[in-house]
C-alpha cells in the first residue's frame, strides 16, 4: 500500500467523486439513494475539510481511498472511509484506517464510527481492527450500527 497522504481543500473535488462512486453500492444495499455521502455538495465537503483530519491513498496519481476524522478532545469520529470500487478487497480501507489512527493527536483515547446494517464489508472490517459494536439506531428503513475503539 502506498503511504497515506494528508488531504485538504484542493483535493475536495476528487474526494467527492471517489465518495460518490464508493457509496453507490451502499445506497443500493440500503435502498436509500439519499445517503449523506451521495448528497453532500462540493462546498459542504470543502467546509468539512477545514474541521477534520483527512488522509488518502494515491496510486499513479489517482485518489483510490480516503477517510476523514474529526477530533473533539479525547474522542475522534471516523467518517467517509471509502475505496474506489475497482480497488476494493485489496486491503486499502484497512490499511488507511489503521494508518490514520496512528496519525491522530496523542490526546485521542476513543474512536467512534458507524455504518449501515447492510454494509457487509465494513461490518467485517471494523471488528477485525479492534472496534466493538456499541448499539444500533434507526435510520429510515434500516439501522445504523455504531462502533467504538479505545486506544492509548
Amino acid at each position: 500500500m502506498a503511504e497515506p497522504l494528508r488531504l485538504g481543500e484542493p483535493d475536495a473535488g476528487e474526494m467527492l467523486t471517489l465518495q460518490r462512486a464508493a457509496y453507490v453500492t451502499e445506497a443500493q444495499a440500503h435502498r436509500d439513494p439519499f445517503l449523506p455521502p451521495l448528497t453532500e455538495t462540493l462546498d459542504e465537503l470543502r467546509a468539512a475539510l477545514r474541521d477534520c483530519f483527512a488522509w488518502g491513498i494515491r496510486e499513479s496519481g489517482r485518489l483510490v481511498a480516503s477517510v476523514r476524522i474529526v477530533v473533539d478532545g479525547d474522542c475522534a469520529e471516523v467518517g467517509r472511509l471509502v475505496v474506489a470500487p475497482d480497488q476494493q478487497r485489496r486491503g486499502l480501507g484497512r490499511g488507511l484506517l489503521l494508518a490514520a489512527e496512528e496519525r491522530l493527536p496523542g490526546s485521542v483515547r476513543v474512536l467512534r464510527l458507524f455504518t449501515g446494517e447492510h454494509s457487509t464489508g465494513p461490518l467485517k472490517l471494523y471488528p477485525s481492527v479492534g472496534y466493538r459494536e456499541t448499539g444500533r439506531t434507526p435510520e429510515g428503513d434500516y439501522h445504523l450500527v455504531h462502533f467504538e475503539k479505545r486506544i492509548g
